[in-house]
């Protein structure tokens, strides 16, 4: 859509055009798009994961400022912002913000390419080779924090089933802390297409469960891979178990019943790191 320019104020800090209405129809499609109504593109709020998105090479369109938020933003960023740039009052810049204390800077950006090709790609050239599968993630932190964690143990990708928190929203963004705008990600899967994809591939199948007896540490972790973890309710399904080819667990104290999803994924993915590290 055109850029909204009608509030009829031209600021005099590099040209950016100032918003004081909460009902300016940028404003509006920022909201969608924070809001995931509008899925084609991004909301990311902070400098921070501004920053990110700029060193990714995401193609950013709008750069929203609260009031006196362009030093600020040169500051931190540069003095080449990108995208159409937007000064906005206080109150202008609240009625967009996903976070109580804002860093006062949110960039409206593409969404990255994601699928089944970009997380083939990321198999074929990371350091180790596997691919984690969550199903029916509910937690955006918990998902943002996967994530970040499959980038940081240089995995190959994450795969997203249907029925998940959306990877992209904000919440899942700031957990992930960049990670999100550079890890290969193919979301909206369901399982059976990712136990088809991975027989395709010739991927060992591996599933944590709670009642398994093999411990993460004696998977072969130098083959290639993908790593099935369940919700954080139920788990995975039997019918779907019944289709992995091992089964396992991390051991830990009979007192603690599990993990957090993302240290139980790290905790994992760490493992493999260091087998395929080795020598």
């Amino acid at each position: 859509m055109p850029f909204d320019r009608t509030d009829g104020k031209t600021s005099s800090m590099r040209g950016t055009a100032q918003i004081s209405s909460r009902d300016n129809a940028n404003l509006k499609e920022a909201r969608r798009i924070r809001d995931g109504k509008q899925l084609d593109k991004i909301f990311i709020e902070g400098a921070r994961l501004v920053a990110e998105a700029i060193r990714s090479r995401l193609e950013i369109e709008m750069l929203f400022l609260s009031d006196g938020g362009m030093t600020r933003a040169e500051e931190l960023l540069g003095t080449e912002l990108p995208g159409e740039l937007f000064e906005l009052t206080d109150s202008a810049f609240h009625s967009i913000a996903d976070t109580v204390t804002s860093q006062g800077l949110v960039a409206i950006a593409r969404r990255p390419p994601t699928g089944r090709s970009e997380v083939e790609k990321g198999l074929a050239t990371t350091s180790t080779p596997i691919v984690t599968f969550l199903h029916q993630t509910n937690n955006p932190s918990n998902l943002g924090a996967v994530v970040r964690t499959s980038e940081a143990a240089g995995a190959s990708g994450l795969i997203v089933s249907a029925g998940s928190a959306d990877a992209f929203s904000p919440k899942a963004l700031r957990a992930a802390m960049g990670s999100s705008l550079r890890l290969p990600i193919w979301t909206d899967v369901e399982l059976g297409e990712a136990l088809e994809w991975a027989d395709q591939n010739n991927l060992q199948t591996v599933a944590t469960e709670i009642g398994a007896t093999r411990s993460y540490a004696d998977i072969d972790w130098k083959r290639p891979s993908i790593l099935l973890l369940g919700s954080e309710a139920h788990g995975l399904s039997k019918a779907g178990l019944e289709h992995v080819d091992e089964k396992i667990v991390i051991p830990m104290e009979r007192s603690v019943e599990s993990l957090n999803l993302a240290v139980a994924c790290g905790v994992i993915l760490f493992e493999a790191r260091r087998q395929n590290s080795a020598g």
